[in-house]
């Protein structure tokens, strides 16, 4: 389980362009920090956590959509 302020750290060193997104390719290029994603949002795969959670369809995940999904899977403390 993750907290707020923990989850945001996660998300920022995910983004690696800063842009306020991550993309598929962000994701896939951080294993290890996709993998404490996925155990988070309890997806198997970016693929699904983007196919679950993008909610506006772009193609990347917000912090708003990745708390979305965190809290859907009862992880955010």
């Amino acid at each position: 389980m993750a907290t707020e302020q923990e989850l945001q750290s996660l998300f920022n060193k995910l983004d690696l362009d800063q842009d306020g997104k991550v993309s598929i390719n962000e994701l896939f290029f951080s294993p290890g920090l996709s993998a404490v994603i996925s155990a988070e949002t309890g997806t198997s795969s970016p693929r699904e956590l983007l196919a679950q959670y993008d909610s506006d369809e772009d193609g990347s995940i917000t912090f708003e959509e990745l708390k979305q999904a965190v809290e859907k899977a009862s992880n955010l403390t």
